[in-house]
């Protein structure tokens, strides 16, 4: 059989679906672990800081030597790490005696393939031919979100039907996506990226006021999205009472259907779109729908709020580049790369700090000072605490884009 350029772009979107199922089974699975292994909250929240934090130090490492190498060995390796840890994390966990240090194995493993998927497969469709890379890569973007959602239905679905007792035969399963795409970019044409034109050099593009607060904005961005994102499926089960089915789809599947359908939007209408002002009204919306979630006295509507934060949060990381792009449009290659480093340190920082915080609420001896916050355990009280900690994220990611908005003004006038 021969492959084309067309085939390496469906690789390409198996790629992202497996990015997904990466940073999106596990949650799933976290009151499983806590009810099976004892895992305290903040022992969960260090999954996530540990996914995404080796995620970073492989993004660092990996960009200093892919271009020696050629793409086509590591997004391999990529997918064959990513076999590898979904396959240990169904069976780790049982086969050694400490079953958290056999998770923690697993999601490192997983963690390197996701790192080196994040790294190859945009350059890698940004090299192919042809006249719809804009297109092709603001689908590439939403086969995250896509591949989110797939995970949460297909996983539910097997949870109902084979139970959750049998939950560690799921990650074998799923691992049938990268399993395929191993052999598909062994053999599919894939091209290198040719840079055009000069970026500025790193030093003088860390002397760039735009660049840094575009640096926190990236953080906001990333912390904004996963601090909800990965810990709705446990808030709705363990915090709101709600069933694992309805709490998954109500949840975690509503927040990834809201956050894909903004960034095909954005995809299609990007050109037309006032980012400043849409970044703004993200921003704000984000603040709401976290408040929406901690304070609401209703499970519905929290779930509601978790499911808008989807939405509020799709725009600000394909956004978040246009908007840099356009303050300091010399940044290059250098500045997408440090910004997307920026973006997985808020995904491994947002997670955290609401894991650390709802454990030590919930260990609170005295909760007096929590009266205003409803609810019906220690454990709910303490997630509403850790997630409202989070708006913080959505706050600043505010202040930055009303500071980039200034740079820009000062820039103009001095231009004229």
């Amino acid at each position: 059989m021969g492959f084309s350029y067309k085939h390496t772009l469906y690789a390409s979107y198996i790629g992202y679906i497996t990015q997904a199922v990466i940073n999106n089974l596990a949650p799933l699975l976290f009151v499983t672990f806590q009810r099976e292994f004892s895992f305290s909250l903040e022992q969960i929240g260090l999954i996530v800081t540990v996914n995404f934090g080796v995620q970073i130090f492989v993004d660092f490492v990996s960009a200093r030597y892919v271009d020696r190498i050629g793409y086509r060995i590591p997004v391999v390796a990529a997918h064959i790490f990513s076999v590898l840890g979904l396959a240990c994390m169904g069976t780790l966990p049982y086969l050694l005696p400490d079953a958290y240090a056999g998770l923690m194995i697993a999601i490192v493993i997983n963690a390197c393939g996701g790192g080196l998927i994040e790294v190859l497969i945009s350059p890698i469709v940004e090299s192919l031919p042809g006249d719809e890379k804009a297109s092709a890569m603001s689908l590439l973007h939403s086969f995250y979100c896509w591949g989110h959602v797939g995970v949460v239905l297909l996983s539910t679905l097997y949870f109902n039907i084979a139970g959750m007792d049998r939950w560690f035969y799921l990650p074998f399963l799923w691992a049938i996506v990268p399993f395929i795409n191993i052999f598909l970019f062994a053999k599919v044409p894939i091209r290198t990226l040719t840079e055009k034109g000069e970026s500025v050099p790193l030093r003088r593009l860390f002397t760039a006021k735009v660049f840094w607060v575009s640096f926190v904005l990236f953080i906001c961005a990333g912390a904004s999205e996963q601090a909800m994102s990965q810990w709705s499926s446990l808030f709705a089960e363990t915090g709101l009472g709600i069933s694992k089915t309805a709490g998954d789809l109500l949840g975690p599947c509503a927040f990834a259907v809201l956050m894909g359908l903004s960034r095909t939007f954005f995809g299609i209408k990007g050109s037309k779109i006032d980012l400043k002002k849409a970044l703004i009204l993200s921003s704000i919306l984000c603040i709401a729908s976290y408040g929406l979630t901690v304070f609401s006295p209703s499970p519905l509507l929290s779930l509601a709020g978790c499911a808008i934060t989807g939405l509020s949060v799709g725009l600000m990381w394909p956004g978040g580049f246009s908007l840099a792009a356009q303050s300091y449009p010399q940044g290059g290659t250098a500045m997408f790369a440090l910004l997307a480093l920026a973006g997985d340190l808020g995904c491994s920082l947002g997670p955290g700090v609401v894991g650390f915080i709802s454990d030590a609420t919930a260990q609170a001896s005295g909760a007096e000072f929590l009266s205003w916050i409803s609810g019906s355990s220690m454990t709910e009280i303490g997630l509403k605490t850790g997630i409202l900690t989070a708006i913080v994220f959505p706050a600043v990611l505010l202040l930055c884009v009303i500071l980039i908005g200034k740079t820009d003004g000062m820039r103009k006038a001095a231009e004229k």
